[in-house]
């Protein structure tokens, strides 16, 4: 990236963040609220619950099922985990999946803040992992997005696919308080994160952002072209005019959406997919709308 921090920072909080307000600012509370962690009292359940917050206890003796309420934090803390995964480099360039990663994650950073609300972050790859502690104001911002661009993304390739399953047990082991966790990767990897992301679920308000380049859903027809994986290295010279290929290809894509879909609700997570080629400002815009519509 050829932008400084400051200047990154500066050019985000113009062109996002500024056009956000009014928005959003007013709304990420009720919508990424938590649940607190003071329990205030017992109610019935309802179908629109969660049925994480169901007193087991309770409803065994009362024969009827009851949930918990809590008193809501005055104060909120995010987290951001974020796959610095060398597949996260793959995009147009200048505006590759990484690069929307890190405009992301600087301005819900900055989103944040605002309201005096702490931020911390976890990067990860399988050679390289920091942990950002999470605390509040504008220079702790301009900290992150220096810590985001001094280093993109993917180390020296050791022919495996990213271990989001140790991403997502090393944010469980980071975030010790109930906070906001947001968790940006593109989710290039066996679904074996599963279970991993279902338990930070059951503690935090987890929101899954996949960022995703559209050239990865549709491959366009370029010929004979060499296709070769970011993170193992294996080749593969394909044809991508082949109508066959195409086909499969398109198959292969469909199963693996459906397949990260299906992990996202058995988690018990909100989800979203971003694209490279999306505005990000209305992208954040829509995330709110699509997660009040989910808690409805």
């Amino acid at each position: 990236m050829s932008a400084t921090p400051d200047r990154l920072l500066r050019r985000l909080e113009w062109q996002v963040v500024r056009r956000l307000d009014g928005q959003l600012l007013g709304s990420y509370r009720t919508v990424f609220r938590g649940t607190g962690i003071d329990f205030a009292d017992l109610r019935l359940y309802t179908p629109e619950d969660d049925v994480r917050h169901i007193d087991w206890n309770v409803t065994a003796r009362l024969d009827e099922p009851y949930v918990r309420q809590y008193t809501e934090d005055r104060d909120l803390t995010a987290w951001l985990v974020l796959d610095r995964s060398a597949s996260m480099r793959f995009g147009p360039d200048g505006h590759d999946k990484d690069v929307v990663l890190t405009d992301l994650a600087v301005c819900l950073a900055r989103l944040f803040t605002q309201g005096g609300n702490r931020v911390g972050a976890v990067c990860y790859d399988n050679g390289f992992q920091r942990v950002i502690p999470a605390r509040t104001g504008r220079r702790h911002v301009l900290h992150l997005t220096n810590e985001l661009t001094k280093q993109r993304s993917g180390g020296p390739r050791d022919g495996r696919v990213t271990d989001l399953d140790a991403m997502l047990r090393l944010a469980a082991n980071t975030v010790r308080r109930r906070s906001l966790v947001f968790v940006v990767s593109d989710f290039i990897a066996d679904v074996e994160w599963e279970r991993a992301l279902t338990r930070l679920a059951h503690r935090h308000e987890v929101v899954a952002i996949r960022v995703v380049d559209p050239v990865e859903l549709e491959l366009p027809d370029l010929g004979l072209i060499l296709i070769e994986d970011a993170e193992t290295g294996e080749q593969l010279l394909a044809d991508t005019s082949d109508p066959l290929f195409r086909q499969r290809l398109r198959a292969e894509v469909a199963a693996r959406e459906d397949a990260v879909t299906a992990s996202m609700k058995r988690a018990g997570v909100t989800y979203h997919r971003l694209g490279t080629d999306e505005d990000l400002a209305r992208a954040l815009v829509e995330m709110v709308r699509r997660s009040k519509r989910r808690r409805l």
